[in-house]
C-alpha cells in the first residue's frame, strides 16, 4: 500500500520544482510516487524535512563518493554524456536496494541545507534598501545558515542583464539574475557596510570538512553545473573569510544575539527557504520575538516561506511597524520581481 502523503509530495516535487529544471528528478519523482518500496525507504527521513530533496541528495551523495553502479551514467554531475533519464528507474531502484542501509543512515542524520548562493542576487538589493533607510552599518543574523555562504553577500559582484556590474568589484564570485516586471531597485554606488555577521543552524556545515562539503554539493541537482561552480567559488570565499557560525536553535538564540548588537548598527535577521522546515508554532514564535525586539530596537526581518513563497521585509523603525512585499523569487535566485518602495 502506498504512503499517500509522501506519494503526493514526490508528485508535487516533480511537477512544481523539477519541471524545466531537472529532467532526471522529474522523471524519478513520478516513478517513486508509485513505488511502495522506495516510499517506505524515503519515509525514514526525520520529521519536518523536505523528503524528496533529502532522498535525492542521499543518493547523489553516495554516487559522488564514488559508489560504482550503472546509475551514475544518468547523472550529468558525474559523466559527460549522460543517458536518457527515461531509462533510469530500474537502475535507480537497484541502487536504492543495494545501498538501502547507507541511504537510511544519511536521511536519518542529515538535513536539507542547500546553500543557494545566487539568492544573494536579490538579498543584496534588499540590504541596500535597508541601508538607504538607516545609514547605519548592518549587523547580519542568518537563521539556517548552513555553511554561511549568504552571509558573505557583500564579497560578491552582481549583474542584472543591463551590462552594469554592482557590488564588490574585486570579487571572485559573480552572480547574475534577471529582474522581471516593471520595477527595479535602487542600486547603491558603494557596497552597504557590514558591521558583523552571525550564522545559526541546527547543524553547521564546515566547508573544511570533506563530508560536509560533499553533502552540500550533493543537494545541488545533477543538471545544474553553474550552481555547482558558484557553490565551489563561494565555498572558497568562506574559507578565506571565516564567519562566526553557531550551532543551535536560531529562534531560541535570537533575543540574546540581538541584545549583543550595538545601537549604532542596523539589525538584519534573514533566512531563505528555511521556514518551510519550521512547524507553525516555531514560525509564530520567530515573528513574536522579532516584534518584541522591535518595540525596543530598530530591526529588519527578510524571509520567505512563512505566509507564502514570496520574499517579505518586515521591519520596526522608531517603534513603528512596516510589513512590505519585496517580490517573487525563483527558488535558485535566477530571477525575482521588485515591489519594494
Amino acid at each position: 500500500m502506498l504512503i499517500p502523503n509522501l506519494s503526493l509530495k514526490f508528485k508535487t516535487f516533480g511537477k512544481y520544482e523539477c519541471r524545466g529544471s531537472s529532467n532526471l528528478y522529474e522523471f524519478l519523482s513520478n516513478k517513486i510516487a508509485e513505488d511502495e518500496e522506495l516510499l517506505v525507504l524515503a519515509s525514514e527521513a526525520r520529521d519536518g524535512q523536505p523528503v524528496p530533496n533529502l532522498f535525492f541528495g542521499a543518493i547523489h551523495y553516495l554516487l559522488l563518493q564514488g559508489k560504482e553502479h550503472v546509475l551514475k551514467e544518468f547523472y550529468p554531475s558525474i559523466v559527460e554524456d549522460p543517458r536518457n533519464p527515461q531509462d533510469s528507474f530500474q537502475s535507480f531502484k537497484d541502487f536504492c536496494r543495494l545501498y538501502s542501509q547507507e541511504i537510511k543512515e544519511i536521511i536519518q542524520t542529515r538535513i536539507v541545507q542547500t546553500n543557494e548562493v545566487r539568492c544573494c542576487a536579490y538579498l543584496y538589493t534588499v540590504f541596500a534598501y535597508i541601508y538607504q533607510q538607516t545609514k547605519k552599518p548592518l549587523a547580519l543574523i542568518e537563521i539556517g545558515t548552513s555553511a554561511g555562504l549568504q552571509l558573505l553577500w557583500d564579497q560578491y559582484s552582481y549583474s542584472y542583464g543591463t551590462g552594469e556590474i554592482y557590488g564588490n568589484p574585486n570579487a571572485n564570485v559573480h552572480l547574475s539574475s534577471e529582474i522581471k516586471g516593471g520595477q527595479v531597485p535602487v542600486f547603491p554606488e558603494k557596497m552597504p557596510p557590514v558591521a558583523s555577521r552571525i550564522g545559526i543552524d541546527l547543524h553547521i556545515n564546515d566547508l573544511n570538512i570533506g563530508e560536509d562539503f560533499l553533502w552540500l554539493k550533493s543537494l545541488i541537482w545533477p543538471e545544474h553545473e553553474e550552481r555547482r561552480t558558484l557553490f565551489e567559488k563561494a565555498a572558497q570565499c568562506v574559507r578565506e573569510n571565516p564567519i562566526s557560525l553557531i550551532e543551535g536553535d536560531g529562534v531560541e538564540l535570537l533575543p540574546g544575539l540581538i541584545e549583543g548588537i550595538p545601537e549604532e548598527h542596523s539589525i538584519c535577521v534573514f533566512h531563505t527557504h528555511v521556514a518551510n522546515q519550521m512547524p507553525p508554532k516555531v514560525k509564530e514564535n520567530l515573528l513574536a520575538k522579532i516584534k518584541a525586539s522591535g518595540r525596543m530596537r530598530d530591526i529588519f526581518h527578510i524571509y520567505n516561506n512563512i505566509q507564502d513563497r514570496n520574499l517579505h521585509l518586515d521591519y520596526y523603525l522608531h517603534a513603528a511597524e512596516y510589513k512590505k512585499l519585496v517580490g517573487q523569487t525563483e527558488g535558485h535566485g535566477k530571477w525575482f520581481t521588485w515591489e519594494l518602495n
